[in-house]
């Protein structure tokens, strides 16, 4: 009497896979946001850095320690390390403070203008020529700044100009990277984007001689944004692993109205309408980016 054979494992197909690596990463960084509120009554942007690159530290430490990976941990290139986390410091500090002033959509539609300023700054940067499409790409998705922004229409706020400016400093962020990821192990990247922040967030936070502690109210919050900025990131990378960009991207773009209805739901932000369709235009080309640079 033969014994059945047992049922192979059913693996999900990558596509379902690689869309619940992006879930998790829009639940990571709706909850980096939602944190960062909750702690900046207690702790300024550089503050809230500092503390976010302490918990980091400890986690990718534990990471390459049980990878027993610290022998990828260099001090090549470290120029370009320091031009990174410079540049992501920036960026990830305007976020912080944008985020407290002005409706989660608004920053979040703001945010993902970065791959048209990488579009705009690569053929300085990085060599990469300038196409008819990518410059068309381009002028439709800053149209979408302005319907949001409306300058005349409301008064460009502080919050507005530092979202904005935020995606210039993660646009720059994603050009080092590059470079560095030619060369470089991704976990010695991770390593000095922690460490190097955690040291600029210190001498920024410091600089007044008042660097706060968190309250025990803000403390589990403060944990929160540097396991959800480090869980969000290691999201995406797998996601990518998984599946083709031009899947995995579009799932991306599902933060915005999931932003939106966030701000509603906990913030009774209203649902502006600008904001909505200007954001539809600036993911409409960075998706019509994406689909162009496959083809092509």
């Amino acid at each position: 009497m033969t014994t059945p054979a047992s049922p192979l494992p059913i693996t999900p197909p990558p596509t379902l896979r690689a869309a619940g690596w992006m879930s998790l990463a829009i639940v990571s960084f709706l909850s980096m946001a939602v944190a960062g509120r909750a702690v900046s009554s207690n702790l300024d942007t550089f503050e809230i850095m500092t503390y976010r690159s302490l918990t980091g530290i400890v986690l990718i430490s534990l990471v390459i320690t049980l990878t027993k990976s610290w022998g990828k941990v260099t001090t090549h290139r470290m120029g370009l390390h320091i031009l990174r986390n410079i540049a992501h410091f920036t960026g990830q500090n305007l976020w912080f403070f944008a985020i407290t002033v002005i409706p989660l959509a608004q920053v979040f539609a703001l945010e993902f203008t970065s791959p048209l300023w990488i579009l705009v700054l690569s053929p300085v940067f990085l060599g990469e020529k300038m196409t008819a499409r990518r410059a068309l790409v381009a002028l439709t998705g800053f149209a979408g700044i302005l319907l949001i922004a409306r300058p005349g229409a409301q008064a460009v706020t502080p919050g507005l100009i530092a979202a904005a400016l935020c995606a210039v400093g993660f646009a720059c962020t994603v050009m080092t990277t590059k470079l560095l990821t030619r060369d470089t192990a991704t976990l010695c990247i991770l390593f000095w984007l922690t460490v190097l922040q955690a040291i600029f967030g210190a001498i920024c936070g410091g600089f007044d001689g008042d660097f706060a502690l968190p309250s025990a109210e803000a403390l589990p919050w403060v944990i929160l944004v540097g396991i959800a900025g480090l869980l969000a990131h290691f999201c995406v990378t797998t996601a990518l692993s998984i599946a083709p960009a031009t899947l995995v991207a579009p799932m991306d773009f599902i933060r915005l109205p999931a932003a939106a209805i966030l701000g509603l739901l906990l913030y009774a932000e209203p649902l502006d309408p600008f904001v909505l369709i200007g954001a539809a235009i600036i993911l409409g080309a960075n998706y019509a980016n994406i689909r162009g640079e496959t083809r092509a």
